[in-house]
């Protein structure tokens, strides 16, 4: 998942009765006085938020704002696969399963969302049924039904001519998904049988493969529910029909969306949800720098999650007072770069190599903000996702690249000279000073890079993730960040590496890698029962991909997150690449 995409989680359900009691989520936390507007979270200290619920309450009321500084690939639970929205989307959009409430790794406990229960598989896991809770209702009243989960994975899945944002692991995975051509083309009341709904409360799902992890897969909101009647295709993210405990009051599209309480989201389904806040407003096109400063007065969070930038990260750990209240944490993300295949000369293996050597990844570091914003990377998998192994197969002294075997490789791809772009979001600061120092490091070898800046709202869906831009545009290298989609070496690694896994727009897998050896790795990992096996292939498939030299891995990544002061339940997750849970923030102010 980009941003998205480090994402993770872990096991089961003794846990939800510790979201629902209050008492135990106040416990131990920095408790916020109900009555004053005091500044609370600082007093909680560095890193609090990465350990426990800071300035816990029970306090309903006021107006949330958070700021961003493009815009989101998009609201629609069923469009989007950037971190930040899978984590927001979840005020309105219920899928069957979703993460606890929870510091660090406690929030990656997969919990039931909409399904009442974990999903029973059957056929060795390639079958699974989940009953959905009683009582469910969208925002008009109206009933929740299975048939509205099926259509929402079939909208989701089945039609990326329509809504290619999000991944397609529905469709890879679906018996008989490579022939269904989804709602839209298919008009037929059946829509794709292996999705079956035998009554109204039921939705049982029929694989093409075993799928251990499957569990994992519908915590994704591809799997909240869509009547219908009410979809508009990709404008039916102007009126979201609403199965959280919040609607949308209002939409303007690249500016600005308001939500409200849902009127008709019942607690007695819900054990997760707390519903706080009055309001939610989210500002977009907001300038970075005005997010840093609206989020250090207290008056905003920065939606997108990715910390804070340059000028205000000295600003901040300048100050014992304002150290106080930041969250420095690993967000199960690599930044990385990746190097196209398809984009000529780096089709071969030799040119691939060249990059690899030649860069200078502690001047990257440096560039991304210091080792407080990550630690220099030399794995596809980062250390909190399970396959790790540390590796360095293109080790250079001080991790300051080798020029000597840079320039080696080059020759034996018949080079001594490459041109070619390198791309970059254009309203991501770190990300263009990251690209920068590459380019420099690539300069010195014979490599030269011309930068290319694009939104990152449509990064993946008109840019770097459409390969037919990328090649016309000799845009032979990527610059990405990347978390889980769910805590596992699959959940990282599938939509990046995977050659099923490239789609024409919204492409995840940028440098278009298909290995068949990698490929059934993946499938053969996903499939094994026992967990340790399961790893050992994760770790096959990084240093085959290490070898085959198709990503420059930079950083692993580290969030350093301001904590806003007026913020209540504030908690970081690795659920969500460190970010903040938005599921039960609120706020101290009147």
């Amino acid at each position: 998942m980009e941003g998205n995409p480090t994402i993770m989680r872990r096991s089961a359900l003794a846990a939800v009765a510790a979201i629902g009691s209050v008492s135990l989520l106040l416990a131990g936390c920095s408790k916020a006085d109900d009555n004053k507007n005091d500044d609370n979270t600082k007093s909680a200290g560095a890193n609090a938020a990465t350990k426990d619920v800071v300035n816990a309450s029970t306090k309903k009321g006021g107006t949330v704002t958070y700021e961003l500084s493009d815009v989101p690939d998009s609201f629609d639970p069923g469009n989007t696969y950037y971190a930040y929205m899978y984590n927001f989307s979840r005020l309105y959009a219920r899928p069957l399963m979703t993460f606890q409430p929870g510091a660090g790794e406690k929030g990656n406990t997969l919990v039931p969302d909409l399904a009442a229960s974990k999903g029973v598989p059957s056929d060795g896991g390639k079958t699974w049924t989940y009953k959905l809770r009683t009582g469910l209702k969208y925002q008009d009243g109206s009933a929740i039904t299975s048939k509205d989960v099926k259509y929402a994975v079939e909208r989701s899945n089945f039609a990326r001519d329509v809504l290619s944002l999000g991944p397609n692991y529905f469709q890879q995975f679906m018996a008989g998904g490579d022939k269904y051509k989804g709602p839209y083309k298919d008009k037929s009341a059946k829509g794709l049988s292996s999705i079956e709904t035998p009554d109204d409360t039921t939705v049982v799902f029929h694989l093409n493969q075993a799928f251990q992890e499957f569990d994992y897969l519908v915590a994704a909101p591809q799997t909240a529910p869509v009547p219908q009647a009410k979809d508009k295709g990709v404008d039916y993210v102007k009126n979201i029909v609403s199965s959280g405990s919040y609607k949308f009051q209002s939409y303007s599209e690249g500016k600005q969306a308001v939500l409200v309480r849902n009127e008709n989201w019942d607690a007695k389904t819900d054990p997760l949800r707390k519903q706080y806040p009055d309001k939610i407003v989210v500002n977009l096109k907001v300038n970075a720098e005005t997010i840093d400063k609206d989020v250090l007065a207290g008056d905003a969070i920065d939606l997108g999650g990715t910390g804070v930038q340059a000028a205000t990260q000295a600003q901040v750990l300048a100050s014992a007072d304002k150290k106080a209240g930041t969250d420095n944490t690993y967000g199960g993300r690599l930044v990385y770069m990746a190097i196209n295949t398809k984009v000529k000369p780096f089709d071969k293996v030799e040119c691939r190599k060249a990059v690899q050597y030649a860069i200078d990844k502690v001047s990257v570091q440096t560039a991304e903000g210091g080792p407080i914003r990550g630690d220099i990377a030399s794995t596809v998998l980062p250390p909190d996702i399970p396959g790790y192994e540390k590796s360095d197969v293109y080790a250079s002294t001080g991790s300051k690249g080798d020029a000597a075997k840079a320039k080696e490789q080059l020759k034996a791809c018949g080079k001594s000279k490459i041109s070619t772009n390198i791309s970059a979001r254009s309203d991501r600061p770190q990300e263009i000073d990251a690209a920068t120092a590459i380019i420099n490091s690539l300069k010195k070898v014979g490599i030269n890079a011309s930068l290319k800046q694009y939104p990152s709202g449509k990064y993946f869906t008109d840019y770097a993730g459409v390969p037919k831009f990328t090649e016309k545009n000799n845009i032979g290298l990527i610059m990405m960040q990347w978390g889980a989609d769910w805590p596992s070496g699959y959940g990282f690694l599938q939509q990046i590496l995977n050659g099923k896994a490239i789609s024409q727009s919204g492409n995840t897998n940028l440098s278009q890698y298909d290995n068949k050896d990698v490929n059934a790795l993946l499938a053969k990992a996903i499939g094994t029962q026992d967990t340790t096996e399961r790893n050992s292939l994760y770790t096959q498939i990084d240093k085959q991909t290490m070898d085959d030299a198709v990503l420059v891995p930079l950083t692993y990544f580290k969030v350093l997150l301001a904590r806003p002061q007026n913020a209540t339940n504030v908690v970081s997750t690795a659920a969500f690449s460190g970010q903040y849970d938005y599921l039960n923030i609120g706020t101290t102010k009147k």
